[in-house]
């Protein structure tokens, strides 16, 4: 088969385009054949190195799958082959076939089509954020960082669509402004002064739910504009620096600093994660959610896929087809 190799640690073009052995499932396991695969901020800083959940190259990157099951593992129930299905991979998604654990394995209902679900991770984590680690309860006011990327989109209109009160969303770029307000969000902003304007549009209350992907001084300004009882959930540094606070003002306040990994809950607690896949089909069938889709690459253009990510200009979710 035909599969992306991240064969050394370095930028876009470190990414090969390879024919290397077919996959055989496990114990199990499920193979899947490909109809398309996602990018993730995390496959980027696993490109580059030093990512806490990175492999050591050579390796074929990649969180998540949707396709067909070609064939299935020892021990392997309730999937048969042939049937349309979206899954967590195991060892790398940018392939023809893709290896997926049986738990992370999830038969797609006949009406969601294939580009629907193309971003499980995103939808698992924004979902995850918002309810889970996050507590949001309707009527609450919402601020959603980097909230014209994967994770944000989403997590913007679930906010919405979950009775959030209050939908704020902040972008790096004022361009990208226009397309978050489209989404449902009240207002967006920009990074500049965030926490002084947040409190402007609050009344200097705040907002009672943050969620924060990008973390160093983003994080500081978040912790700045977070109301009494609020949390603040944090699932990434895409800044590259980690965000710094005192604990004094969380127990005054009553306020919480949350974090979330859908890697974690992957790796540690996988069964854990059916129920939020399953609320997402339940919204994602509804039309009170759809994934926001900014660009599609073959896979053998994962280079210039990751060269787009990389530069801050995508909106939205990035396909690879095989």
């Amino acid at each position: 088969m035909k599969a992306v190799l991240v064969e050394q640690n370095g930028p876009p073009e470190a990414l090969r385009y390879r024919e290397v052995p077919d996959p055989s499932p496990g114990l199990g396991e499920v193979l899947i054949r490909t109809t398309l695969t996602s990018l993730n901020f995390a496959d980027v800083l696993a490109r580059r190195g030093g990512y806490e959940a990175g492999a050591v190259p050579p390796f074929i990157p990649g969180l998540d799958v949707v396709g067909v099951v070609e064939a299935l593992g020892e021990g392997v129930e309730g999937l048969r082959v042939g049937q349309r299905v979206v899954a967590f991979a195991t060892g790398g998604s940018y392939a023809e076939k893709v290896l997926a654990k049986a738990v992370l394995t999830y038969p797609l209902p006949p009406d969601l089509p294939d580009e629907a679900v193309a971003g499980l991770t995103v939808l698992v984590t924004a979902y995850n954020t918002l309810v889970w680690a996050g507590r949001m309860e309707p009527g609450e006011r919402v601020l959603v960082q980097a909230a014209a990327g994967g994770v944000g989109s989403t997590a913007v209109q679930m906010a919405k669509a979950l009775g959030a009160g209050l939908v704020l969303g902040a972008v790096g770029q004022a361009e990208k402004a226009e397309f978050v307000r489209g989404l449902g969000a009240d207002a967006v902003l920009t990074y500049g002064g965030l926490a002084e304007r947040v409190l402007e549009l609050t009344n200097q209350d705040g907002v009672d739910l943050i969620l924060d992907s990008v973390a160093g001084s983003v994080f500081e300004e978040g912790l700045r504009c977070l109301a009494p009882f609020g949390r603040l959930v944090v699932f990434g540094h895409a800044s590259g620096q980690p965000g710094r606070f005192e604990t004094r003002p969380l127990h005054r306040q009553t306020k919480a600093v949350v974090g979330y990994s859908s890697g974690h809950y992957r790796r540690s607690r996988p069964e854990r994660l059916r129920p939020s896949v399953e609320a997402v089909f339940s919204l994602l069938r509804q039309g009170k959610v759809r994934l926001q889709i900014g660009a599609r690459f073959h896979l053998s253009e994962a280079s210039q896929a990751h060269a787009l990510m990389e530069s801050r200009r995508s909106i939205g979710k990035i396909l690879l087809y095989p």
